[in-house]
């Protein structure tokens, strides 16, 4: 595949499924990202790093500063329904070995166990791998944070390592960072994995 332009990686664009749309970060979303971080109080989660309301708008600055860097792509994620749901951010971008993480990321808790994840990790990977042409994608946790591990292994991603003592959150505790990755070989697996998960009839994906 074809060497992608460095810039494409953050070039900002709108990515669409049946059950959940990405659009680029703006502060036109605002106080629809305020109350959905209120659903489920999120931003009291000691092991997660989900923007407090009343900071909202200073996230979105930090978040649109490192895409204008070249560093983050950011993305407002909403429901079938049209309501704002939440972030996703394509982060750590390294253009030149065509790798990206995903992270960043955080949903309203009503969203939560709903086809909304599982779509719009496949928009993200599939733009990714499909137009990026990425050798791998990344997803980070908290080690503790069992709930989002046992989410990105329904993904089909693999267990690189673990971090230990990688980072100090605000709290002062330090966390152990799980590292997963998809590479590009695995992608049409995981891909098909995907589609069968949002297509098959359950109420949850």
């Amino acid at each position: 595949m074809p060497q992608v332009p460095a810039n494409a990686f953050s070039a900002p664009v709108t990515l669409t499924g049946p059950h959940a749309r990405l659009e680029p970060l703006s502060h036109s979303h605002l106080d629809g990202l305020i109350e959905a971080v209120q659903d489920g109080g999120l931003h009291d989660l000691w092991y997660t790093s989900v923007p407090h309301p009343d900071r909202m708008a200073e996230e979105i600055d930090r978040r649109l500063r490192l895409r204008d860097a070249g560093e983050w792509n950011p993305f407002t994620s909403f429901d079938a329904q049209g309501r704002v749901a939440g972030m996703t951010s394509y982060l750590h971008i390294d253009a030149q070995h065509a790798r990206v993480e995903i992270g960043a990321t955080w949903t309203r808790a009503s969203c939560h166990r709903s086809a909304l994840n599982t779509q719009c990790k496949l928009l993200l990977l599939q733009h990714a791998f499909d137009t990026l042409g990425c050798i791998a994608v990344e997803l980070r946790t908290h080690r503790l944070n069992q709930q989002s591990r046992r989410a990105i292994e329904r993904l089909g991603a693999q267990l690189d390592g673990i971090l230990r003592a990688h980072q100090r959150l605000p709290d002062g505790s330090l966390r152990d960072t799980c590292v997963y990755s998809i590479t590009a070989s695995e992608w049409p697996t995981v891909r098909n994995h995907l589609q069968w998960q949002l297509d098959k009839p359950r109420n949850s994906a």
